[in-house]
């Protein structure tokens, strides 16, 4: 179980019982905002669980969601802007 994210931390530091999903890129892991010219709005989202997930490789973002139905304790959301000029 994790209690804590230390700053920096890979997934490879918190354990096997952490995966890691595909992001909108495809890939796993974070690769920080990228947005076309102009202003863009960002979602990080934090989920708490009751279980740990099982039976999910590199899952989807809706595959992940309908795991974890049922099991979020609580959770949080940070929305973030980006702003990139010409």
């Amino acid at each position: 179980m994790v209690t804590a994210i230390p700053e920096g931390a890979t997934a490879a530091d918190l354990g096997p019982q952490v995966q890691s999903g595909l992001n909108d890129w495809k890939r796993t892991g974070y690769g920080g905002p990228c947005p076309p010219v102009g202003r863009h709005r960002y979602f990080h989202k934090l989920y708490a669980l009751e279980t740990v997930l099982t039976g999910l490789k590199t899952p989807t973002k809706p595959q992940l969601e309908a795991a974890m139905q049922g099991h979020i304790l609580a959770r949080a959301e940070l929305v973030s802007t980006y702003q990139k000029g010409r």
